[in-house]
């Protein structure tokens, strides 16, 4: 007789460290097999981790389980994303070394993962901060230089005058910078960047290919590289006096059907020509410096007030000399974007629109509704934009009257070309990606630069360039480039006196090849050819909805820069995508508005909560993401301790579908824990019951669990497939229901064949929850008698014979109209048909007690009762 309830505390640890002892998890590249590549996105080692972040790593070892069942040659790996700026504010305000802080925090988000019995191979962990790893990445940056997809160009930057340091556009909040509060200044430096728009077209035409990608993370990424088919011209420029400038200005523009209706030109406060007026236009002066303290992000220019300043010049209409364009340098255009500058067309567009009204500016419409009149068709305070498959037609517009919008674009795309004043042109959002930062805690560029020989990399026998151990954290700034001796070093062409590049790598960059360094990470290049070969690209990637942009983006053009040096044959690194959802929870705060741990707080019958230490009651606020800063957290440890890791797990997958959001709460965990002791129950059922081998034909009870055992099986597998995990998680309660009502007949005995099925459903129940809930079923497999660990046992055959109904439901009309429903053996014949139908209610009222004249049997389809 074994225990009665699942004893997680001691079976748990029992079979991780069998796993680990057998070295069950660990792959080998073996071509007789097929591969199958499982990845969640690796975490940075920020401190403790939380129970929400497990959902994503517990979905994707149900997949690595499943799939190794299935005979797949399985990888699973673990790493660390450990460079970042967090580490080096660490350093200032614990005063460790960035590199204690991660690295204790690596250990100790180690143990706390390695709790939830993940099948990882943990050979294979890499952490990007160390130096066999970030040399690599080095290596890497040499040849992206020597294949021309790397370049150094002055660029505008957020400065943040107080840290000396270059932020991102998410660092910038209300114009200044997240950690020192101070006003932040945009500047130029000189930055090195990746070449990704050189795959421009290539990184959007490969979107089409992936299928098992969400489409909306698809559009994300089309919308995020932008393509745009438009018309890049040139206006001749003049002074007040109307005389012809030297100079021109050159705009981008996908509505040049709109060019009769612009009634102003502007550049960004950055475009040459604005910056050449600065010096007599102190309003232009004082503007520049108020755009410049906006930042380089354009969700915040998007989102400020549309403001401008006349240059004192005006752009001629490039076909109505009579028209001239005042020409403003304006806050809502970037320099990034095309050409700098445009024509406004205030009717067609919002911005343009505001930013008219503000200044006086004529609004003419040029584009309306194929129905409307022209004649009293205006716009007032809200641009007329027309919607997708309206039909329109351009008014006002000279030669274009009476055209279509595409007609319209042809047209004036054809004059400009005879002209030469313009071209068809492609322009992308896109822009290359900048990876310099001023910073310590980050993959060092190799590069020196030399007064003779200019930018020279670091050979690739002398990689990596190591971090210093000995820097400082005592001033404002780059801790690389105010240390002593570090950055002085002898140039590697002539050998004079050099200086070492002291921005280290964006820790984009970290992340944008891992996937890759799994396959060989113990490799003294970068990858082996022969590995990634095998395993890339990754069969299937989780992460969350967060990183669909850049870092999937990056990642992709890493790809397509290894692909081009040689170091891989794929262009896609990611097969297949899926983006969980969050768990979230309630908050709580006392009546100070202090954040409460879940564990600090008693909840009352009703609802209410109060501060179990004082009694004080306790705002409790909707769900929400688990965050340390409002301490709505839970700990793995604390849930593994009281309900054990397998009943964690369970819920996880249980409580929504994985690509929505899940509330965790006291009562899902506990009815989590309960399913778990009800399957342990059974297996102990199972065992007890009597060996009796079956007699003759098995009883149709017996049929009946069988048959839902292996229906069960079959949806359990497609579901794990299609990652529909708590569907999954539904047949499976739902076969335990079915098994525990044919337990009952069992013990009653007299069937040999019904103990002999239910034996049979308890072994596949145990089979099918294996993904899920491992520690369990591996007990429960050795409960049942088996010598082999469950971990490496192939997955159950479904039984195709136990998938076929024997009864089928057919329709019953009576002169054309459905009367009733037969359930009938699907192998009756048409008289046995025909005598049942008359049998039913439904049919005998509508006959009236007349006879049919005519019964027509459609095979397992419908009958036909023709009265």
């Amino acid at each position: 007789m074994t225990a009665e309830r699942y004893n997680a505390r001691t079976i748990e640890p029992k079979w991780q460290r069998n796993w680990d002892e057998a070295n069950v998890f660990q792959a080998e590249e073996d071509a007789s097999r097929p591969k199958y590549y499982v990845l969640e996105m690796f975490p940075y080692p920020s401190g403790k981790i939380h129970i929400g972040h497990g959902r994503n790593y517990v979905m994707g070892d149900v997949v690595a389980r499943y799939k190794r069942a299935r005979g797949f040659n399985v990888l699973h790996p673990m790493g660390w994303d450990a460079f970042g700026l967090p580490a080096e504010n660490a350093a200032i305000e614990r005063k460790v070394h960035p590199r204690e802080w991660t690295y204790d925090n690596i250990s100790t988000m180690r143990n706390q993962l390695k709790l939830l019995g993940l099948s990882l191979d943990w050979s294979r962990e890499i952490a990007t901060c160390h130096p066999d790893y970030y040399a690599r990445q080095q290596e890497l940056f040499v040849d992206f230089l020597a294949n021309d997809l790397v370049y150094r160009r002055e660029s505008d930057v957020n400065w943040d005058p107080v840290d000396h340091t270059v932020l991102a556009n998410e660092q910038v909040i209300d114009g200044r910078g997240w950690r020192s509060g101070a006003v932040v200044e945009k500047r130029k430096l000189s930055q090195w960047f990746f070449r990704i728009t050189t795959f421009a077209e290539d990184l959007l035409s490969g979107l089409d290919d992936l299928d098992r990608w969400p489409d909306k993370v698809r559009l994300m990424q089309r919308n995020w590289i932008g393509r745009s088919e438009g018309l890049t011209f040139s206006f001749d420029l003049e002074d007040e006096d109307g005389n012809l400038l030297d100079e021109k200005l050159t705009v981008y523009t996908t509505r040049h059907d709109t060019i009769f209706g612009a009634s102003f030109c502007a550049v960004s406060p950055d475009h040459p020509l604005a910056v050449s007026r600065e010096s007599v236009n102190p309003d232009l002066a004082t503007f520049r410096k108020e755009f410049a303290s906006l930042g380089t992000s354009e969700e915040v220019i998007e989102r400020t007030e549309k403001r401008g300043v006349q240059l004192g010049v005006y752009a001629r209409h490039p076909f109505d000399r009579s028209v001239r364009l005042p020409v403003y340098a304006a806050n809502f255009v970037l320099m990034t974007y095309g050409e700098g500058a445009i024509f406004g067309c205030p009717a067609h567009d919002q911005r343009d629109l505001d930013f008219a009204r503000k200044y006086g500016l004529p609004v003419i419409p040029v584009v309306m509704p194929k129905d409307e009149d022209a004649a009293s068709f205006e716009v007032g305070n809200e641009a007329y934009v027309q919607k997708e498959g309206e039909n329109t037609v351009l008014i006002n517009s000279d030669f274009l009257n009476g055209m279509s919008v595409p007609e319209g674009k042809d047209e004036v795309a054809s004059r400009m070309e005879a002209q030469g004043r313009g071209e068809r042109s492609v322009n992308f959002r896109l822009r290359d990606w900048g990876i310099s930062r001023q910073r310590y805690w980050g993959c060092p560029i190799p590069v020196i630069h030399c007064d003779d020989c200019g930018v020279v990399a670091v050979p690739k026998a002398d990689l990596p360039v190591r971090l210093p151990d000995d820097a400082t954290f005592d001033k404002p700034g780059n801790p690389l480039e105010h240390h002593p001796t570090w950055k002085h070093v002898a140039c590697p062409t002539c050998g004079k006196p050099a200086r070492r590049e002291t921005d280290t790598m964006d820790t984009f960059v970290d992340s944008s090849w891992y996937f890759a360094r799994f396959c060989s990470p113990r490799s003294d290049a970068p990858v082996e050819r022969s590995s990634v070969d095998y395993w890339l690209p990754v069969d299937q990637y989780i992460g969350g909805i967060e990183h669909a942009i850049l870092h999937l983006l990056y990642a992709r053009f890493f790809t397509r820069a290894m692909q081009r040096c040689g170091y891989a044959d794929i262009a896609e690194p990611f097969a297949g995508l899926f983006t969980q959802g969050m768990v979230v929870h309630e908050t709580y705060q006392d009546p100070k508005g202090n954040w409460l741990f879940p564990e600090e707080i008693t909840r009352a019958e009703d609802g209410s909560a109060t501060v179990t230490a004082t009694g004080e009651p306790v705002k409790v606020s909707p769900a929400e993401k688990m965050s340390k800063s409002k301490r709505n957290v839970v700990s793995p440890e604390e849930i593994v301790d009281t309900y054990g890791v397998d009943a964690a797990r369970w819920f996880m997958l249980s409580d929504t579908p994985p690509e929505r959001d899940s509330e965790w709460t006291q009562a899902g965990i506990e009815g989590a824990w309960r399913l778990v002791q009800r399957i342990w129950r059974l297996v102990n059922e199972a065992v007890e019951l009597a060996d009796t081998a079956p007699d003759g034909d098995p009883s149709e009870d017996a049929l009946n669990v069988r048959r839902a055992a292996h229906k069960a099986l079959s949806k359990v597998g497609e579901d794990i497939e299609r990652l529909r995990f708590n569907v999954a998680v539904a047949h499976i309660y739902e076969l335990a229901n079915t098994i525990g009502s044919a337990m009952a007949k069992a013990r009653e005995g007299g069937d040999g064949s019904l103990a002999a099925a239910t034996r049979e459903a308890v072994e596949l129940l145990v089979q099918m929850s294996a993904p899920m809930v491992p520690h369990i079923a591996e007990e429960s497999w050795t409960l049942l008698g088996h010598d082999d660990m469950l971990a490496l046992s192939p997955w159950p055959e479904v039984d195709a014979a136990m998938l076929v109904e024997d009864s089928m439901v057919l329709p019953v009309q009576v002169n054309g109209k459905k009367r009733d429903e037969l359930t009938i053996s699907r192998d009756a014949d048409a008289q046995e048909i025909e005598r049942a139908v008359l049998e039913l209610d439904g049919v005998r009222k509508a006959l009236g007690g007349a006879a049919p004249r005519r019964i027509i049997v459609v095979p397992q389809r419908i009958v036909n009762v023709v009265a």
